[in-house]
């Protein structure tokens, strides 16, 4: 049995999670994920990338004993994980989560790492280190008060308690809820939808919106835009509004 489960459907590569019986990210999880994470930074044909559980879980949490029976240091474990979500942040395509059920812990940190969320109103988020004794450990003390503010970030982390989708979704932590059974459609469909844009814009607007804060921010917006301005898929862009047709952008 595959770690996890690698499909493409035109433009849209899908990676599932495949641990039963929750999902859970063991060491052969991160690497699979990896492995996937390596093939969309290698494929320009790939223009969204959507991660999944498979059966009714996203992620619960990471695998811990899996890792200590590896002998694994605490300090590897956290390294190999937050080392993985950065690529999979920094990946020049749209990464979508499709999240059913438990969303936990390492799990939640996966879903954070992505561009948007799609869930269930019955799923369930929350970052319970602390009932264990420890704090998130693979960068979500900071992508989550990034994501929806540091009150909030601060109940779930403090309490250790797990909030529903619809919670989820009236926070900002989810992008887009979907009846139960219908996430994974609603969320390829989402992506099929970001595959129409052109990459080059797709893949600048990530980046920009991830340094909003910085104070270079207004001038990386300039230059962006001049780099692309130069592009053929510009000039597509823009012929096709001028034609009053869908613009047919090639890659980048």
């Amino acid at each position: 049995m595959t770690a996890v489960a690698v499909e493409r459907q035109g433009p849209v590569m899908t990676v599932s999670i495949n641990h039963p019986p929750v999902n859970a990210i063991s060491p052969e999880v991160l690497e699979a994920l990896s492995a996937a994470v390596s093939e969309a930074e290698g494929d320009s044909a790939v223009r969204v990338v959507v991660v999944a559980g498979t059966g009714q879980t996203f992620a619960a949490g990471a695998d811990l004993p899996a890792f200590m029976a590896r002998g694994q240091s605490p300090l590897s474990a956290f390294q190999a994980g937050v080392a993985l979500l950065s690529r999979l942040e920094s990946l020049r395509q749209p990464v979508v989560a499709a999240i059913e059920g438990f969303c936990l812990g390492g799990g939640l940190e996966l879903a954070l790492a992505a561009d948007l969320r799609v869930a269930s109103a019955t799923a369930r988020f929350g970052q319970p280190e602390v009932k264990l004794g420890i704090v998130p450990g693979w960068s979500g003390t900071w992508r989550l008060p990034r994501l929806i503010g540091v009150g909030p970030a601060l109940d779930l982390m403090l309490t250790g308690e797990s909030v529903s989708g619809e919670r989820a979704f009236a926070l900002g932590l989810v992008q887009r809820l979907a009846s139960e059974g219908e996430v994974l459609a609603t969320a390829q469909n989402l992506a099929r939808q970001l595959a129409l844009n052109a990459p080059g814009a797709l893949a600048h607007a990530k980046r920009l919106v991830r340094r909003w804060h910085e104070p270079e921010a207004a001038e990386r917006e300039a230059e962006a835009n001049v780099e692309l301005a130069a592009t053929a898929n510009a000039a597509e862009g823009l012929q096709a509004f001028v034609e009053k047709r869908r613009p047919r952008f090639g890659p980048e």
